[in-house]
C-alpha cells in the first residue's frame, strides 16, 4: 500500500510542478521532457531486466550446486543461531538461511551482480514459508531492510570512480563509507526489531553483532596500515578472490557428494529466466515514476529548500551540495551514481562535497528499487512497514555520513 501511494505521489508531484513551470514560466520543454523520460526509463527497466537474466541464470545455477553439495547447509549452521533470533519464523534447517547469508556476503563485498540473484532466490524461498502470499512476512521485511541498509565492507565501485576522476587518494572514503553503512545497518535492524518485538539484547544477537563489530574494526585497521595507493587494488582483489573461492567450494563439495554438477547447474539456472522476466513490470513502473519526479525538477526544489533552511539557521552548508546523492540513492542506483559524478565534476573530486557525495553513495542502498524488485518477484502487494524501516536505515546512514565526513574531511 505504501508503495502505491509513493508511486502515485511521484507522478502527481511531477505533473503539478511541470504545470507551474509551463503556465507561469513559459517552459514549453518540460512536458516533452517528462514524456521522453517515461520512454527512456521504460526501455532502461526492460534492458536492466534483460541484462539480469544472464547473471540470474549463472548464480541460481551455482546456488543449486551449492545447495545439493552442502555449502548452503554449512553456511546455515554458521549463522543459524543468529538468524534464528532475527528470523524466528524460519525453520533452523531451511536452505533459505544459506541463501540469505550468501546474499548479504555478496553485498558486503560490493558484488551487486552476485547479490541480486541470491537475494531473489532467498525471496522465493521466503515466499514458500509465507502463509499469506500477498502480504510481506516478518522474515521478508527483515531481509529486505538488511539489503536496503547497504552494509558494504569493500566499496569497490566508488573507489574506482574516484580514481577515474583523478582523486589524489581514491580510497580516502573507505573508512567513512564503512562506518556510515554500519550505522545504517544497525538502525535498520533496530527499526525492524521494534516492529517485530525482537529482543536485541539477547546474548546470541549481542555475540554475533559484537563479532561483526570486531570484524569491521579489523578491516579498518588493515586498510589504515596499507599504503593508500594500494587500498583499492587490495579491496578489488580480495572481494573477487573470496567470491571465486566460494564458487570453487561449491564445485568441490558437489564432487565430494558425487552429484552431477553440470545437470544440477542447469536445473537451478532454469529458474533465473523466469524470475528475471517476472520483475520487468515492477522495475519499469518504479524507474518511470522516479524518472518523471527527477526531470520535473522536484528533486532540485527539495534540495534548494533544504539549503535555504540550513542557511536561515546559521549552520554550515558545505554538506548541502552532496544531498542530491542522498535523496537519489533510495530511488535509483544509477541516478545516484550520476549525481555523485556530477557533484565531483562540479565541485572537485577531492572537495568536501565530492567526498561526502561518494560516502553517501556507499552508505545505503536503493530502497525503492530493492523493494519493488524483490517483492515484485514473488507477487507481494502489501509491503507493510518495509519502506518505513528501510528509509529509517537510509536516514541514519545519511546523517552518519554527514557527521563522519566533517570528522574526516571537514
Amino acid at each position: 500500500m505504501a508503495l502505491n501511494y509513493i508511486w502515485v505521489f511521484f507522478f502527481l508531484c511531477a505533473f503539478v510542478i511541470a504545470l507551474v513551470r509551463l503556465i507561469f514560466f513559459g517552459d514549453t520543454e518540460i512536458f516533452p521532457a517528462l514524456m521522453n523520460s517515461t520512454f527512456v526509463n521504460a526501455k532502461t527497466g526492460f534492458e536492466i531486466s534483460l541484462g539480469l537474466t544472464g547473471v540470474m541464470t549463472l548464480w541460481l545455477g551455482l546456488m543449486k550446486v551449492g545447495e545439493k553439495g552442502g555449502m548452503v547447509a554449512i553456511l546455515s549452521k554458521i549463522v543459524g543461531p543468529f538468524f534464528r533470533k532475527l528470523f524466528p519464523d524460519i525453520p533452523a534447517d531451511h536452505p533459505v538461511n544459506g541463501s540469505i547469508m550468501m546474499n548479504l556476503a555478496a553485498n558486503m563485498l560490493g558484488l551487486d551482480n552476485a547479490a541480486t540473484p541470491m537475494g531473489l532466490k532467498a525471496m522465493t524461498q521466503l515466499q514458500e514459508l509465507n502463509p499469506k502470499k500477498d502480504i510481506a512476512s516478518n522474515s521478508m521485511i527483515m531481509f529486505l531492510v538488511l539489503n536496503t541498509s547497504g552494509l558494504t565492507l569493500i566499496p569497490i565501485s566508488v573507489m574506482v570512480y574516484r580514481a577515474q576522476l583523478g582523486a589524489a587518494d581514491p580510497s580516502d572514503i573507505f573508512l567513512p563509507i564503512l562506518l556510515s553503512t554500519f550505522f545504517s545497518t544497525i538502525a535498520g535492524i533496530i527499526a525492524v526489531s521494534l516492529y517485530q518485538k525482537i529482543n536485541l539484547f539477547n546474548k546470541v544477537i549481542m555475540a554475533y553483532m559484537g563479532s561483526l563489530s570486531l570484524l569491521i574494526a579489523g578491516i579498518i585497521y588493515l586498510f589504515a596500515v596499507l599504503p593508500k595507493e594500494q587500498v583499492s587494488v587490495y579491496s578489488s582483489v580480495a572481494a573477487n578472490v573470496i567470491l571465486f573461492s566460494l564458487i570453487i567450494s561449491f564445485i568441490v563439495l558437489g564432487l565430494r557428494k558425487k552429484i552431477h554438477i553440470y545437470d544440477t547447474f542447469i536445473e537451478g539456472a532454469k529458474e533465473g529466466f523466469g524470475i528475471a522476466i517476472k520483475i520487468i513490470p515492477f522495475l519499469v513502473a518504479m524507474l518511470v515514476a522516479i524518472g518523471v519526479f527527477r526531470v520535473s525538477g522536484a528533486m532540485d526544489y527539495l534540495i534548494d529548500g533544504i539549503a535555504w533552511v540550513v542557511q536561515l539557521a546559521g549552520l554550515n552548508t558545505d554538506f548541502v551540495p552532496a544531498l542530491p546523492t542522498a535523496f537519489m540513492k533510495p530511488l535509483s542506483g544509477s541516478g545516484a551514481r550520476t549525481v555523485m559524478l556530477e557533484t565531483m565534476n562540479t565541485y572537485g573530486v577531492d572537495s568536501f562535497a565530492g567526498r561526502l557525495s561518494s560516502t553517501m553513495q556507499g552508505a545505503t542502498d536503493t530502497t525503492f528499487y530493492i523493494i519493488a524488485v524483490y517483492f515484485g518477484s514473488v507477487a507481494v502487494k502489501n509491503t507493510r512497514y518495509a519502506i518505513t524501516a528501510g528509509l529509517i536505515a537510509d536516514l541514519a546512514g545519511v546523517i552518519a555520513a554527514i557527521f563522519i565526513a566533517y570528522l574526516f574531511f571537514g
